[in-house]
């Protein structure tokens, strides 16, 4: 048995002291201090009055440490999943470019065998943010690689897509959405000019999910909302790229107050130059350029970003005044949720992995737990 001790514990509601976790690969109880006798642990971890929070699950990121999805690769998804532990983030969604498909298959096929390996953060599936998306709103994405909607296309790797970006008013009938419920793809609305109505009407067949709101998709008009609006409108998770690059303080804190805490999930989006100093990277197969923690295509298009996910909860909890609980939520128990993971993942409770993260008040981690096994320390 080992224990954490001296730690202020985040859980779902409130914010637990004086107790201790006991845990092997699995999370065996907590308990209130007193009660604790040091003696029955092999190794007993002093918190330092820090903070215990489950490990962070990041549902939308492309790269980081110089390493991107898209690679060849295998040994990339290893450098992500071995530099991802640093920032609190036990689990993750590799994601996907548009590149033609073969590039795309190898990429899952990439992901699909990283999923059995122990070797870093959990690989939970794969996000794929492509192909079938807009033209007119492709944001980073390459343009020549862009299709319409084909289930075909994908139906050998259902069981590796969790989630998939479309726009909505490009899908030439509702078959598509409709196979990828029945293989429990969640279908999330993304680089789309879609209006409001045909936002909601896709939500209607089972759209659950946004893709980093408000960027690459037309802009909230109090005449024409569009998918922005629907978003807002509606009870489905919205993912949140909170660099303050993508999306302005202000903006942040108005879609907290409108959407609360259970569905909003903040997101990196972030690229191979994630961890690495300002320069020339890559991203799809175009050429990237970062400085001062932005990240654009030559003709000035945002390019993902160089967020991590430690800072992103830092800079949600100071720009909205939420409480730690709800933004510590929306990177755990939101994702953990719409995963179907969260028997599993997603909250500190007994019977759970041991997949957890230490921080202090500035979110800087101290240490990483994924199935018992500390795997980082500053």
């Amino acid at each position: 048995m080992q224990a954490i001790v001296n730690c202020k514990i985040i859980l779902p509601q409130k914010i637990l002291e004086n107790h201790v976790i006991l845990f092997e690969t699995t999370i065996e109880s907590i308990i209130p201090l007193e009660n604790f006798a040091p003696a029955t642990c092999e190794r007993v971890f002093d918190a330092h009055g820090d903070y215990v929070a489950p490990g962070f699950i990041n549902m939308h990121i492309h790269g980081c440490a110089g390493a991107d999805v898209m690679d060849t690769e295998p040994s990339a998804l290893q450098t992500m999943r071995k530099a991802l532990i640093s920032t609190g983030v036990t689990a993750f969604l590799p994601t996907t470019m548009t590149y033609n498909f073969p590039r795309i298959y190898q990429a899952l096929d990439n992901i699909r065998n990283s999923m059995s390996k122990e070797i870093g953060a959990r690989v939970l599936g794969c996000n794929l943010e492509g192909p079938y998306i807009s033209q007119e709103f492709k944001g980073a994405q390459a343009p020549e690689n862009i299709l319409q909607a084909d289930f075909s296309k994908i139906e050998k790797y259902a069981d590796v897509i969790k989630i998939i970006t479309v726009a909505p008013e490009k899908l030439p009938d509702e078959e598509f959405l409709q196979l990828c419920k029945k293989n429990k793809i969640i279908i999330s609305l993304g680089h789309s000019g879609a209006t409001y109505e045909e936002a909601m009407s896709a939500i209607s067949k089972g759209a659950t999910h946004v893709t980093h709101l408000f960027n690459a998709m037309t802009a909230f008009h109090h005449r024409n909302p569009g998918l922005a609006g629907a978003a807002l409108d509606s009870n489905v998770n919205c993912e949140l790229i909170v660099d303050n690059i993508h999306v302005h303080p202000a903006v942040q804190r108005l879609v907290y107050k409108v959407k609360g805490k259970s569905t909003i999930i903040l997101v990196t989006d972030s690229m191979r130059a994630c961890l690495q100093e300002d320069g020339i990277s890559e991203l799809g197969g175009q050429k990237v350029f970062v400085h001062n923690k932005i990240a654009t295509l030559e003709d000035g298009t945002i390019a993902g970003s160089v967020l991590t996910m430690d800072r992103a909860i830092m800079n949600f909890l100071t720009n909205t005044g939420a409480l730690l609980t709800d933004v510590i939520a929306m990177v755990t128990v939101n994702p953990a949720k719409e995963l179907g993971l969260y028997k599993q993942l997603g909250s500190i409770s007994p019977g759970k992995k041991a997949d957890m993260v230490i921080f202090d008040n500035k979110i800087n981690i101290k240490t990483t737990f994924i199935k018992g096994v500390q795997v980082f320390q500053k």
